[in-house]
């Protein structure tokens, strides 16, 4: 129920889920008393609330080369968020879609910036930078802001450009700068159990966010584990496929 049918940052939607399918288990009672003792699994929960609301696609979504999945805070609490770039012939360009803030489009043009500047240790062929690029971030009917999509949106560009796909298993949060600093950032708690919710076994963080992992729950640290980054050469050691 709570990772098919709930998300959230408290329990109350949680709460009516479990009223309404125990309501539902109340009226078979009363209809057959023969059902009791009444045992609720898998099927069941299906069978009283319907269709599961939520889904883990990660392994789904980041198949193709191009797409990363990063972490962010939303007024729910942690969530994942992908990353999806495009390239394409025509006039040189870059375009950015899925309700973008000022500075997650800065983010976005530091990351190409910087693929730019180090194409040649990337081993990205320079006639390549110049065509068209598109990255988008769905869902896109949701604002989106804040500098934190940096480490993903430059291995979103990297894995396009070199064709390694990212690994299905890992998430990702940091600020970039133009020299390829990993910055920290906030809400490392949120991000790591929206990971972990996910299924994601991997987590890569930036260095100076090292202490903040105290304040993850013991049993999700132990489930997972955390890559510590102060390059964004370090990021893409641990994300992209070999």
């Amino acid at each position: 129920m709570i990772t098919e049918y709930t998300r959230e940052a408290g329990v109350r939607n949680l709460e009516r889920e479990l009223g309404k399918m125990l309501r539902k288990v109340a009226t078979r009672v009363a209809t057959d008393p023969a059902a009791v003792p009444v045992t609720v699994g898998d099927v069941e929960v299906r069978t009283y609330l319907g269709r599961p609301k939520f889904h883990d696609e990660v392994a789904e979504r980041t198949t193709r080369p191009g797409v990363a999945t990063g972490l962010a805070v939303t007024g729910t609490g942690g969530d994942v968020l992908f990353v999806e770039t495009s390239v394409s012939d025509g006039e040189p360009g870059f375009t950015l879609t899925g309700q973008l803030g000022d500075v997650m489009k800065e983010s976005a043009q530091i990351a190409l910036s910087y693929v730019r500047a180090h194409r040649a240790s990337l081993g990205i062929d320079a006639d390549t930078l110049t065509k068209r690029f598109h990255v988008h971030v769905p869902a896109g009917a949701i604002p989106k802001d804040g500098p934190s999509a940096g480490v993903t949106m430059a291995t979103a560009l990297v894995s396009l450009l070199t064709g390694r796909p990212v690994k299905s298993t890992v998430g990702m949060t940091g600020e970039v700068t133009l020299q390829g600093k990993v910055l920290p950032i906030g809400g490392v708690k949120q991000k790591v159990l929206a990971a972990h919710r996910a299924g994601l076994t991997e987590v890569v963080l930036p260095k100076r966010n090292g202490p903040d992992l105290e304040d993850v729950p013991e049993r999700v640290r132990d489930a997972m584990t955390f890559h510590l980054a102060d390059t964004v050469d370090d990021v893409l050691t641990q994300a992209l496929e070999a």
